[in-house]
């Protein structure tokens, strides 16, 4: 399975802030949306990424104010990204090694969607019921391959 299969379920929206948005207005847009990251574009360009875990570590944690801090004071400027033909294996080798949860996906240097682990547990068990069913066609004399 593949980083494409999953977007073509879930979709390509993206979900992201600016750079110069306060940390508040980023926080909220998570909760709004109910998702734990936004990407950080300026126009159709990745800046970075900012979590609830960099809210946690970056702001509560260090007695600032989301209200007062700018996202691009806190986001992590460094992301891994993967591309749409990227195995969904891979991509849980890269957040299990690096402790992220959340994985930009770039087609040609554009954003064309985000996953995250919850994404790939998903289809992993998903794929794992599909071939559970087709083994029981199969033992049952009722599988069509």
């Amino acid at each position: 399975m593949e980083v494409r299969d999953i977007l073509s379920k879930k979709g390509e929206d993206v979900y992201h802030t600016s750079p110069s948005d306060t940390v508040f207005d980023a926080i909220s847009k998570m909760a709004e949306h109910q998702v734990g990251a936004l990407l950080v574009m300026e126009g159709q360009e990745l800046k970075g990424i900012i979590s609830e875990r960099d809210y946690r570590n970056k702001i509560i944690l260090k007695g600032r104010t989301s209200k007062d801090t700018l996202v691009k004071e806190i986001m992590v400027s460094d992301v891994t990204t993967v591309k749409p033909s990227d195995s969904v294996e891979e991509c849980m080798g890269l957040m299990t090694d690096k402790r992220f949860r959340h994985l930009p996906v770039l087609n040609d240097n554009k954003v064309v969607g985000v996953i995250s682990i919850g994404d790939i547990v998903k289809s992993i068990i998903d794929k794992q019921k599909e071939e559970i069913e087709d083994l029981k066609g199969y033992i049952s004399g009722s599988y069509p391959g």
